[in-house]
């Protein structure tokens, strides 16, 4: 006979199993996503994550086993055989959900680009629920000293953790191609933001004019100061006049002194 879970095995149950189902359920969502991508590295990195996706559930039913459990698509606490019914009809219908998930993301958006692009924004918020279940499976783990599943949690983790942050590299460059696809060039920048752009474009055209016309005209001469050295060299050439004509008295006395000597 089995021996039932202890208390501590089932919470980790739990958790594990609820981390199980989230990958089974991505993995026809990833293989929808793969059969619409024309981008290369965008459709290989999908590929690569879908291998992830099914070695994860893999390995997360293995270790729920080991804890005595089953691997379930639910979101119940564990093995229970009064809630056995229960849980198999749960299963049943999250597997529906799954199958259904992917035709429908065949039909998004308007264009291959946001089409692309609605799929990687699901592809992100998923990562994201997948790397908080990896987490708290790693942190309960640790806090029960079950070194195994914690450190089968923290390897899935940071494989999230890589998908997440190509999504997020890649995002961005979906989003602009949608707007050069589907908005027309003329419509891109706001009539406001037009008008404003081309007010500038204006205004310095002017500027520059007006800079090139006052650089082609002569610079006017310049005054001398009344204050600096034009007073002092103005005053300067008075002197010269006046000490040429005393040197020319002082001559002339010189010489009629001479004069009047000799006679």
């Amino acid at each position: 006979m089995a021996t039932e879970p202890s208390t501590r095995e089932a919470k980790l149950i739990q958790y594990l199993n609820e981390a199980y189902g989230k990958e089974k359920e991505l993995e026809t969502a990833l293989k929808a996503h793969i059969s619409m991508t024309t981008r290369d590295a965008y459709k290989k990195r999908l590929r690569e994550h879908l291998k992830e996706t099914q070695q994860q559930a893999k390995g997360l039913e293995r270790r729920i086993k080991q804890l005595g459990g089953k691997a379930e698509q639910i979101d119940l606490p564990g093995p229970d055989v009064a809630s056995d019914a229960a849980a198999k009809a749960v299963s049943a219908a999250n597997k529906a959900v799954s199958l259904a998930k992917g035709p429908l993301h065949m039909i998004r958006g308007t264009g291959e680009a946001e089409k692309l692009l609605k799929n990687a924004k699901t592809e992100l918020w998923n990562e994201f629920e997948e790397i908080g279940n990896y987490m708290a499976i790693e942190e309960l783990a640790t806090a029960l000293y079950d070194r195994d599943t914690a450190k089968l949690a923290k390897e899935f983790r940071r494989q999230e953790e890589r998908m997440a942050s190509f999504l997020q590299k890649l995002i961005p460059q979906l989003a602009k191609q949608v707007a050069r696809e589907e908005v027309p060039a003329r419509e891109r920048k706001p009539a406001a933001a037009t008008s404003s752009s081309s007010s500038s474009s204006r205004s310095g055209t002017a500027t520059r004019r007006r800079s090139t016309t006052a650089a082609s005209k002569p610079a006017a001469p310049r005054r001398a100061s009344s204050n600096g050295s034009g007073s002092r060299a103005a005053a300067s050439s008075r002197a010269k006049p006046a000490a040429s004509s005393s040197r020319a008295r002082s001559t002339n006395s010189r010489t009629s002194s001479s004069r009047a000597k000799k006679s």
